[in-house]
């Protein structure tokens, strides 16, 4: 059972996100408000979660949540940045579409970039252990699914629609047969992944 809120008496956001050890795509961030006592059946992790239990919860989530939303930066940007300072980024664009204002940011992880003047609490597996983080996890996860699922279409040969762009052998293998798209990440050392599994 995970534990429903962090602090009794403060507004809490939970913050996760999605896609940072993929090869290709943007990175997804969501933040989401619970109501307090909240308690939803199966809310976990997304990556202990079936595909159809995902979206479904993710249905549940955005109905019950006070306030969620999901934000992305896009792989130009987390070459410029890097990738964790673009998950920071993420993050902070998806708090500041909230539409109520949270007083305590509870962030998946052990690292953090404070937003604006919000105190906040990282926690390592955070997505397992509070409400609020497991929701955001759904979202992010789903919500870049349905994106790497439509950049599937442009470029079939990645297999996007399986591996939603992480480094699995296929993918690495496309790369190694036609070279990177507009939508690769160039500063993820692409010719040290393709040495591996031939």
């Amino acid at each position: 059972m995970l534990q429903s809120s962090f602090s009794n008496h403060l507004i809490e956001a939970g913050c996760d996100e999605a896609g940072r050890g993929c090869l290709a795509g943007p990175v997804f961030a969501a933040s989401v408000i619970l109501p307090k006592k909240f308690n939803l059946a199966f809310l976990n992790d997304s990556k202990k979660l079936s595909k159809k239990l995902r979206n479904e919860l993710r249905l549940l989530i955005t109905q019950e949540a006070l306030a969620w939303a999901v934000s992305s930066v896009d792989n130009h940007k987390i070459d410029e940045i890097n990738i964790l300072n673009a998950s920071f980024l993420a993050m902070h664009r998806a708090i500041e579409q909230l539409k109520i204002t949270p007083q305590l940011l509870l962030i998946d992880g052990n690292r953090f970039k404070p937003y604006a003047n919000i105190p906040h609490e990282c926690i390592i597996k955070g997505d397992g252990k509070y409400a609020s983080i497991a929701a955001a996890s759904i979202l992010a996860k789903t919500y870049r699914d349905e994106y790497m699922e439509k950049l599937h279409h442009e470029f079939p040969v990645y297999k996007w629609n399986e591996n939603k762009g992480y480094p699995t052998l296929s993918h690495r293998r496309a790369i190694n047969i036609h070279g990177i798209t507009d939508y690769h990440r160039k500063s993820f050392r692409l010719n040290e992944q393709l040495k591996f599994d031939f």
